[in-house]
Order: C-alpha cells, then structure tokens, then sequence
C-alpha cells in the first residue's frame, strides 16, 4: 500500500520513480468488496478523491480531462453513433460524457464492481446526473463476458474505461476480449481504450496497438492528454476503427451537437491525432 499519514495520500509509481500526493482534510468512504478495495477522501484543493487497492481513479478536479478525451473523440469520429457501450467505467463520468450527444440512442455501462457507482453516487453526484437518462443501462456484471456474449454488429461505439490492467482489468488488456470488440462492433465501429501514461507505459501501449491490429482493424491510434493526478501527468487512450480513418469533426458539426465540453474540442483532438508518442 502506498504511504499514508492522516494529512496525506500518497501514490508512489515504482516504474517511474516518482510519486504524486494530496493533502487529505477527511477520509470520507472505506469499502472492501470482493473485487478490491476503495477509498474515498476529501482533499484541499483536488475536491474529492478516489482511490482503488491503493491507486488514484479520479479526483473532483481534474476528471474532466480524462473522461471528455475518452468519450468525445471517438464519439465524433463515427458518423451515427447509435449503439454504445461502456466496459467499467463505474464512476459513470464516461457515461455522462456519451449521452451527451443527441445521436446516441442506447449507452450500456458494464462495471463489474457495483460499489464503485454507489461511492461515486455519493461523492461525485456531478457524474451520476445522468444515470436516470431513459437511453442508459447500467449492468453490475463481469464485462469480459460481456462483450462475449454480444450480438455481433450490435456496438457503433465500445469505451473500456477500466483501471489498471492488474486484478479484475487485467483481461481487459488481452487479445482476446479484443478479438470479441471487433466481433461485436458493426462495420465502421470503433473501439477505444485507455492506454496509461505515454512516459512510462509504451510497452503496454505497443501492446494494445498490436491486439488492435490482430484483431483486424484497419484504423489504429493513440491521443496523448493532460492528467495531472495519474503518474507522469500524462495520459493516452488508444482508438481502433474496424473500417476507415479516425478523424476530428469538422467545427460545424461539433457547434451544432451543443455539447459544452471543458477541455475537448476539434482543434484538441486534432493536436492529439498529431501528437507523436515516445
């Protein structure tokens, strides 16, 4: 477990040598399921934190940046994106990202930990707001299996917004479940996952670009961007087009969907498609 006082949380990163921490004013939530252990704690300057077996998920700050570059770039590279599903994810900030946009008739969030939703009902209610949308299901199940059990050509969108590829994620990673998101995307469909930090995990991430690549896509591509609470400050989700190019929405199309984003917009998914990786 990483170092802990009662005025601070500290995560440290071992592959990096280095280490992240923040001044804690409460330890709101501690929950042991049987998938993992999480936290909750309230910070001095970050808002609310959340941390599973030990590990920084999101704080109340900052998670904007994270979960509008996992939705929104892959949302606006597909020209309908009717059908979406969403492995993990269970603090619902990706989901509330997806439904979002007008063109999305059904978001399916598989999270294999109830409590990591219940927690982030509770402490991140900003979030949750739209967990009540008519379109959404949210599914407390094994989303390996999941996607297994997809009809094929049912998904225009898969989102694996998962933690870190140890415990219950590390199938996730696999060649395996990507084999099934191709199976279960429709043609033109685009699977998108987050990738770690672009500093400290290029073998994982030339791992993902190759299962991507032997799964059959034809489109494979990692967005670099800011995340100042997740080891190095530097995040990436890798992107995967089961036919065609992924490209940024021209302006007219993001000003008429009417999302208000904080931090995405086309000129920032174009700087992420040009940003080259280490």
């Amino acid at each position: 477990m990483p170092p802990m006082d009662e005025n601070w949380f500290t995560e440290i990163c071992s592959e990096a040598g280095s280490a992240v921490g923040w001044e804690i004013e409460a330890h709101l939530a501690h929950v042991e399921t049987e998938f993992q252990t999480i936290d909750v704690y309230r910070t001095s300057h970050w808002g609310n934190l959340m941390v599973i077996d030990g590990f920084v998920m999101l704080t109340t700050r900052d998670n904007f940046l994270y979960h509008e570059m996992l939705a929104h770039p892959a949302l606006f590279s597909h020209p309908a994106p009717k059908h979406v599903a969403i492995i993990g994810g269970g603090d619902c900030g990706t989901l509330h990202q997806v439904l979002a946009h007008r063109d999305v008739e059904s978001a399916v969030q598989c999270e294999i930990d109830e409590q990591v939703t219940r927690l982030s009902e509770e402490h991140f209610p900003e979030l949750c707001a739209r967990n009540d949308d008519p379109r959404a299901t949210l599914i407390f199940d094994d989303g390996l299996a999941w996607i297994r059990d997809a009809e094929p050509g049912a998904l225009d969108v898969i989102i694996v917004d998962s933690t870190d590829p140890i415990g219950p994620a590390e199938g996730l990673f696999g060649p395996a479940f990507v084999a099934d998101c191709h199976r279960a995307l429709a043609d033109g469909g685009i699977l998108v996952q987050q990738s770690e930090s672009p500093l400290i995990h290029q073998r994982l991430i030339a791992g993902i670009r190759q299962n991507m690549e032997q799964a059959g896509f034809e489109t494979v591509r990692t967005l670099g961007f800011p995340q100042p609470c997740y080891p190095s400050g530097w995040w990436s989700c890798t992107q995967a087009r089961k036919h065609g190019l992924l490209a940024p929405p021209e302006a007219e199309r993001f000003a008429a969907s009417g999302i208000v984003t904080r931090y995405y917009n086309p000129e920032v998914h174009r700087g992420a498609l040009a940003t080259q990786m280490p």
